[in-house]
């Protein structure tokens, strides 16, 4: 039996061995980041938490040291991350189903609240990046919810809320629909230029040829680094258009348009970033 319906984790962001700059960039952009975490598996991130999802900043860890799933990616947006119930039934499904699955890893990040530190903990089960050219997809299933999502980590300056569509490029839509269907049970809704939407809790994931990502967003796109499929932007729900044009007036080549207000790749580690009401 597949899993339910998607809904939307977390995306990510790889930064490699760029975690200090990309905490100091990502703060300009008006996101108030988590402490710096340290996994057990050896990578760091930072988090800007949302309502019930949330962007993570990946980097490597200190010393150098680094997981071997993330440092074969390039700089950018390379993570689509759906919420598990179990990890593991979800592992059983998707062999079942002849996916390219990964087994359930479990792993671990201490966490400092009011002095007393606490390990957050998850259960992972990840297709295989090999297989699955986009980036990383995988599931996450959250062992100790209250210890990311916290009412003083929600609030940000440039007003943002939640993720609500997340732009995979792809030369074929109907192929990658396929992967999700065969997950999920559920097929994915045609839109124009091409496009294949995927509904995911409160956001929703876009099958794009590249040429309409191409055209959507010009100069502000993301680079492919040489690959066909790839994550190009994430989109934001904000309490205030004005205000976070206002905030991010000063960054290079922001685009301010009549509905959103478009963050080039350039100036966001290679994600294009998107904010709209």
């Amino acid at each position: 039996m597949p899993p339910p319906s998607p809904i939307l984790d977390h995306i990510v962001i790889d930064v490699r061995d760029r975690i200090d700059e990309a905490a100091h960039r990502f703060s300009e952009l008006g996101f108030q980041l988590t402490p710096r975490g340290h996994h057990t598996l050896g990578s760091s991130n930072h988090l800007a938490m949302l309502a019930t999802d949330y962007l993570e900043l990946l980097g490597f860890g200190p010393g150098g040291a680094n997981r071997a799933e993330i440092a074969a990616f390039p700089i950018g947006l390379n993570g689509l991350v759906f919420k598990a119930g179990d990890a593991e039934s979800i592992y059983r499904h998707a062999l079942a189903a002849g996916l390219p699955i990964q087994p359930v890893q479990s792993f671990s990040r201490p966490v400092t609240l009011d002095g007393l530190t606490r390990d957050a903990r998850f259960r992972t089960t990840r297709l295989d990046p090999n297989k699955v050219p986009m980036g990383r997809v995988y599931f996450c299933e959250h062992l100790t919810p209250d210890l990311v999502w916290r009412p003083e980590w929600q609030n940000h300056p440039n007003g943002a809320r939640a993720i609500a569509r997340v732009v995979v490029a792809t030369p074929e839509p109907q192929r990658t629909a396929a992967l999700f269907q065969a997950l999920f049970g559920s097929a994915a809704a045609n839109a124009s230029d091409g496009r294949l939407l995927i509904t995911a809790g409160a956001a929703r994931i876009e099958l794009t040829p590249p040429a309409a990502v191409a055209e959507e967003f010009g100069e502000a796109s993301a680079d492919p680094a040489g690959r066909r499929e790839y994550l190009a932007a994430v989109e934001f729900t904000v309490a205030s258009l004005p205000e976070t044009a206002r905030l991010l007036r000063s960054t290079a080549r922001l685009r301010v348009e009549d509905r959103r207000v478009v963050v080039p790749a350039s100036a966001a580690f290679n994600a294009t970033l998107v904010f709209t009401e």
